[in-house]
This record gives structure tokens, C-alpha cells and sequence, in this order.
């Protein structure tokens, strides 16, 4: 990933905020727009392709927590979390409705480059593992083609969001095989750390309900009490 070729939205309603980050990865190679509220923010991200966005969570409009869940029905742009906010229910909620690093405010400027490029390194390695799984899976009635993101069960289309459909692909590829969750996280997700390994748990949950709601068992997704998730294979 060429740096002056990434872009990064960036969005706060402090002026002072996303000047001082736009200009810090403007040194750094980076292609930088900004948005000071919400409803903006999506619509710029859902309309332009990014390679990170750096989001606060307190916006105008829509706060950043429902950019994000509107946001990640059909993109897996990495996102990174500001907030004022920093107790490790804020960081949980924002991990579990699809950020990927949650940074909190005041913060300097070389952890912020530190995030923004480990992130995109995780991404740039998730590409590229991806072209290893360029491949149909299909195990117990579910078919997965990772070329193009597409889950089929026998009653038709499976939705899922990139994270679910992420999850669903480590656990068949192992079919049988218990995975702990941070095995998931470092699979499924490319994280490399993470506060709390819950967030698996609240995925795993909504897989399930979208499996019930396709008339797939969802019971095909195994808790492994104390250690972590199977896929059974029938």
C-alpha cells in the first residue's frame, strides 16, 4: 500500500481536532478529507472510496457509533475510534458495533500515527490473506465465496455484514476445529490486540440470529465452554 496513494477521511466537530490530525497525516504522505458531523461523514464515506476513517464518537447529526453501524452494512473500512470517553465499556461498545481501534482524547501525535498505520498495515495483510482464501467453502448446507463476499444457505442468501461473513469464513475453514476467541479476533478481525475478547461473544450471537433467520441451525455454531467457538460439521 503506496502511502501517497491512501486516504483517510477524518471526522470531528472540533476544528481544532481534525486540523491538528489532518495535518499530522498530511506529513505523512496521506490524502486527508474532513467532515464535522455525522450524517456528512456517511455520506462522504458510502460515496468515496477510503482506505481508514478516523471518527469521533460525540458528532452532530449522527454520533459516531451510527455512522458506523449504517457504515459497516456494506463496507469494512477500518475505522478508529476518538473519544473524550475512556472507561472500557466505551471501548467494548465501540469494538462491538464495528470499530477497530478506539483512541482516547487528549492524545499525541505519535500514537495517533501509530494507529492509523498499524490499521492499515492489518488491512494491507488482510488483503492480501484474502487472495490465499479466493475460494468457495461450503460445509453443513452453507456455502461461502470469498471472491465475492456471497453466503448461501439451502433457503437462499445468508446477510451478513463483512464482520459476520469474516467470522462465519474462520470458523468453516476450520470446521470442527475449537477456536478461542483470540484466535477469531487475529483471523477473523486481523486485530492484534484487544481490551476485551467480548466482542466475539456479541458476534457470534448476531451470526447465529442470521442463520435462524435464514432457517439454518444456528446451534451449528458450538460454544466450547472455557475456551472459545466450533463449527460442526453435519
Amino acid at each position: 500500500m503506496n502511502e501517497t496513494n491512501i486516504r483517510i477521511l477524518v471526522v470531528d466537530d472540533e476544528s481544532s481536532i481534525t486540523e491538528f490530525v489532518r495535518y499530522n497525516l498530511k506529513k505523512e504522505g496521506y490524502e486527508v478529507d474532513v467532515a464535522a458531523d455525522g450524517a456528512t461523514a456517511l455520506t462522504m464515506a458510502t460515496s468515496a472510496s477510503y482506505d481508514l476513517i478516523v471518527l469521533d464518537v460525540m458528532l452532530p447529526n449522527l454520533d459516531g457509533y451510527e455512522v458506523v453501524r449504517r457504515l459497516r452494512a456494506t463496507s469494512s473500512v477500518p475505522v478508529l475510534f476518538l473519544s473524550a470517553r475512556d472507561t472500557e465499556l466505551d471501548k467494548v461498545v465501540g469494538l462491538e458495533i464495528g470499530g477497530d481501534d478506539y483512541l482516547a482524547k487528549p492524545f499525541g501525535v505519535r500514537e495517533l500515527l501509530a494507529r492509523v498505520k498499524a490499521l492499515l498495515r492489518r488491512a494491507s495483510t488482510s488483503e492480501t490473506a484474502g487472495d490465499e482464501y479466493d475460494e468457495v467453502i461450503e460445509v453443513s448446507g452453507i456455502t461461502l465465496d470469498e471472491s465475492t463476499h456471497m453466503a448461501m444457505g439451502t433457503h437462499g442468501p445468508i446477510d451478513l455484514t463483512p464482520r459476520e461473513f469474516e467470522l462465519l469464513a474462520s470458523l468453516m475453514r476450520n470446521a470442527g476445529k475449537v477456536l478461542s476467541r483470540d484466535q477469531l479476533l487475529r483471523d477473523a478481525w486481523g486485530w492484534e490486540y484487544l481490551v476485551e475478547t467480548k466482542t466475539v461473544d456479541t458476534h457470534v450471537k448476531r451470526l447465529r440470529d442470521k442463520l435462524l433467520a435464514s432457517q439454518i441451525d444456528p446451534t451449528l455454531v458450538e460454544t466450547v465452554r472455557g475456551y472459545g467457538y466450533r463449527f460442526k460439521v453435519t
